[in-house]
């Protein structure tokens, strides 16, 4: 595409096309290009655009006069955004756009979600929203590498609040889509999951053993969305293998907590095809975030104030066998070896003799669980060492160093 970059605008015209009509300008004025979508149904856009209402609706296989049928507007624009999404991945493989930005409300932002997540990791994705930042939009609806951008006093109308808005996020796409470094390797890329080192700490010693063995190493922050863009990369086959030794997220899901990243956690790499060495960090404990109250259900278990983003509540051992038959199931869809390490004295730094979350008895219904729940032909190993213990690290190199050898895992990016 040379130097020029185009930028795919996406939003309602017939209600919002002079805010479009700016944030393309603003584009523009930088050097940028801009092709533009509307996704409305009932109006028409004011100006011509590039792709019509009647076009993305025919990408959902449907049409604008299916519908208005529906008389309900979330039916509706579900049809638009089936058809803006379809549109928006094929578009990119064409070639035919940089990045792209949408805008709205609700609505809106429903839609541009599905259209973040069409695109791959590395293509510049920006959602100007009325609700940005807000527990209205889970961790799962967010694509790896999405921008968000609060509209503030865009409800209707422009005015000088929102045009602050707009112009910055016309000149954050655009500047992405110049500077962006699209996720390459010329080594094959492990994929490993944790949490902070006062925590889980192997990735000290894996990451530099990894590097020596030939391999780059991302590591993601098991905090909800960490998980998710694991899970979203993994998915696109971008791993040679995984390491996926942190899974509060799935914990988290099963108890109902918002810091969670999704019902498929745990099953993207195995469905992928990537061989997966699994272990069960940080699955003793639910997460919270810092400003819930907890429930008083897990008022009697040991609690943890990590930061004022987030604090810990230990699960109990029913909870816990729950949790194991969890990573069973998951681990079960797997199409490529599986090998899961079981560390029998402990799983996070704060289940240690003395530490508030220590639970041998918990620990010791898990493990129970687990001997019954990890099935053939994934592998289960009990070893006799808490999960920061060097004799962890230790087993997870000599599981990885035997499918190197016999070319289970490749070495070649």
């Amino acid at each position: 595409m040379g130097d020029a970059k185009t930028i795919l605008v996406i939003g309602t015209y017939d209600t919002k096309g002079d805010e479009l009509a700016y944030l393309a300008e603003r584009i523009r004025t930088q050097g940028g290009e801009v092709m533009t979508m509307d996704v409305s149904v009932l109006g028409d856009p004011p100006h011509p655009v590039d792709i019509s209402k009647h076009e993305v609706a025919e990408a959902a296989s449907s049409s604008i006069d299916t519908a208005i049928g529906q008389q309900d507007e979330n039916a509706a624009m579900q049809i638009m955004a089936r058809g803006a999404s379809t549109l928006t991945a094929k578009l990119h493989v064409e070639g035919k756009i940089d990045a792209m930005i949408c805008l709205g409300g609700t609505m809106g932002t429903d839609l541009a979600l599905d259209c973040a997540k069409a695109l791959p990791m590395g293509v510049p994705k920006y959602i100007i929203s009325t609700v940005a930042f807000s527990p209205l939009i889970p961790a799962d609806r967010l694509s790896a590498d999405v921008q968000m951008i609060l509209w503030a006093g865009g409800l209707y109308g422009l005015n000088a609040v929102c045009k602050s808005s707009l112009s910055q996020a016309a000149g954050a796409v655009l500047g992405a889509a110049r500077a962006v470094e699209p996720p390459a390797s010329a080594r094959p890329v492990i994929g490993m999951t944790s949490l902070g080192s006062s925590c889980l700490s192997y990735m000290k010693l894996l990451k530099p053993a990894l590097e020596d063995r030939g391999f780059e190493v991302a590591i993601f922050h098991a905090t909800g969305m960490g998980g998710m863009a694991f899970e979203t990369i993994a998915a696109q086959g971008g791993f040679t293998c995984v390491m996926d030794f942190a899974l509060p997220e799935l914990g988290n899901w099963l108890a109902g907590s918002v810091v969670h990243s999704g019902p498929n956690r745990l099953t993207s790499a195995g469905k992928a095809g990537i061989p997966q060495i699994v272990a069960p960090g940080c699955l003793d404990l639910i997460d919270f975030a810092g400003w819930q109250d907890i429930p008083e259900r897990y008022s009697d278990r040991p609690f943890h104030a990590h930061n004022r983003l987030i604090k810990s509540s230990g699960l109990n051992a029913q909870e816990r066998r729950e949790t194991a038959k969890a990573m069973g199931e998951r681990l079960a869809v797997a199409t490529a070896p599986v090998h899961v390490l079981l560390p029998t004295q402990g799983i996070e730094e704060w289940d240690r003799p003395g530490e508030p979350a220590h639970d041998p008895e918990a620990l010791a219904a898990f493990c129970d669980e687990m001997q019954k729940a990890i099935k053939p032909p994934a592998l289960l190993s009990a070893i006799d060492c808490h999960i920061n213990d060097r004799a962890f690290a230790d087993t997870a190199l000599d599981i990885l160093d035997g499918w190197i050898a016999d070319g289970t895992v490749n070495t070649k990016a």
